[in-house]
């Protein structure tokens, strides 16, 4: 039995944009990152170092999790081009609870008063 019907062979398509049938389309962003606005590189540019700072002060369970709320503000602002109100609202909190180090990091008190703290 024969078929006039093309043979299609597809092989790996890691890291590639395709679309298949009738008006189909594709649409590729790999390797691209959100565009920021001013405010967002300028909290970015905070968070990154005020996340380098705490890597020179003593570690607690506080700056544990405020470096992982930084870490996962910058992953955001990375991917999305912004950090949402609840992330925001989130560092505000952990920030207040870190009084000490708003006074002892000047990278502390900046990110904090981009964030409405």
């Amino acid at each position: 039995m024969t078929t006039d019907e093309p043979r299609i062979s597809i092989g790996d398509v890691s890291g590639s944009t395709f679309a298949i049938g009738d008006h189909a389309h594709a649409e590729s962003h790999h390797g691209t990152t959100a565009p920021r606005d001013a405010a967002a590189e300028e909290l970015l540019r905070a968070v990154r170092e005020l996340r380098a700072d705490l890597a020179r002060v003593r570690a607690d369970e506080g700056t544990a999790r405020l470096d992982a709320a930084l870490a996962d503000t910058e992953d955001e602002i990375t991917r999305t081009g912004q950090a949402t109100p609840s992330r925001r609202e989130r560092l505000r909190g952990l920030l207040a609870d870190s009084q000490a180090l708003l006074g002892v990091l000047a990278s502390a008190a900046t990110l904090a008063g981009l964030v409405g703290l």
